[in-house]
């Protein structure tokens, strides 16, 4: 591990804002904020917004400048990106933004029932060759609504045409109350600040010519059923995320 990783982890240790809470941890001891991050952590009852696997939590932080009547937590397990969005949030004196480094599966250690009230998704790994690891299958879908509130809003907003279409025919087959949906943003009659937040990797795509897309819509607790299809496969992903970046 490089020098300058090594500088960030030492710094996270040290960030009010960041939560590295070891797994083996949490199964002796609760997560302290678990069901009180609004008494606990952000000392008030406005909603609590989750972006998983947040990168650099540019999302996060963009989010929380522009809601300061919200409170907004990123999730990711790199912490060396994480550190960007953490260390500008205190820079900044942003007293509604926290992070939590820790895998997506965990989270239910780290929330409670009802606790959050929306989930974004931003640029996720498509996993086109992996149903259960996609953020947006419904093995995540029950993960998210063990605490998520009921109608709570997920937001997806991804250059891959393949998240996208199946994302779009796991909302369809389930029922969910779609509230926005388009396959090119930018060039769409959806007129949103929040969807304006660009970051490092959308741009990258915007800048090859890729559209954004994406789909908002509410969560219910009724029994989920897996899409069976077959969908073709990014051209452009179709090799590794670090021979990507």
């Amino acid at each position: 591990m490089g020098k300058n990783k090594l500088k960030k982890f030492s710094e996270m240790e040290t960030f009010p804002n960041v939560f590295q809470n070891a797994y083996r941890d949490l199964q002796e001891e609760p997560f302290e904020n678990k069901g009180k991050w609004a008494s606990s952590f952000f000392k008030n009852d406005n909603p609590i917004v989750v972006e998983v696997g947040c990168g650099k939590g540019e999302y996060t932080v963009g989010l929380a400048k522009k809601y300061p009547n919200k409170n907004f937590i990123g999730v990711d397990i790199k912490g060396s990106r994480m550190w960007l969005g953490a260390k500008e949030s205190i820079d900044n004196n942003m007293t509604n933004v926290a992070f939590i480094r820790t895998h997506v599966e965990l989270l239910h250690l780290f929330f409670d029932t009802d606790e959050i009230s929306e989930i974004w998704i931003t640029f996720a790994d498509p996993q086109m060759k992996h149903t259960r690891r996609r953020l947006t299958s419904t093995r995540f879908m029950e993960h998210y609504r063990s605490y998520l509130k009921e109608n709570g809003l997920v937001h997806l907003k991804t250059d891959s045409d393949f998240l996208y279409t199946y994302s779009d025919i796991m909302v369809k087959e389930n029922k969910f109350e779609v509230l926005e949906n388009t396959n090119d943003l930018y060039h769409s009659d959806i007129v949103d600040d929040i969807l304006s937040i660009r970051t490092f990797y959308e741009q990258q795509w915007l800048n090859r010519g890729k559209t954004i897309k994406y789909i908002k819509w509410k969560m219910h607790r009724n029994l989920l059923v897996e899409p069976e299809v077959d969908i073709e496969l990014d051209d452009y992903r179709s090799f590794g995320r670090r021979r990507r970046e």
